[in-house]
């Protein structure tokens, strides 16, 4: 018969007791920009939609990018 553990405690000094990381803030892009994708290469952005998305012209094809925009990197 073993007892639940429950909440555990962990000393301040504790290798266990990090801080959970911040994260980076989500970039903001205008129409106009020009990015760079890791997969799709060099663009501009053609329109935004809020927060959410942008929409972008690779060389003649168009992509739509959802927030956070990890791949994507302003120029």
């Amino acid at each position: 018969m073993t007892k639940s553990a429950g909440s555990r405690r962990h000393l301040p000094s504790s290798p266990f007791n990090r801080p959970t990381p911040v994260s980076p803030p989500i970039e903001q892009f205008e129409v106009g920009d020009r990015v760079s994708h890791d997969q799709f290469g060099l663009g501009r952005v053609i329109a935004v939609e809020g927060a959410d998305a942008v929409l972008i012209d690779f060389a003649g094809r168009q992509g739509r990018i959802l927030s956070p925009f990890t791949k994507l990197a302003k120029l």
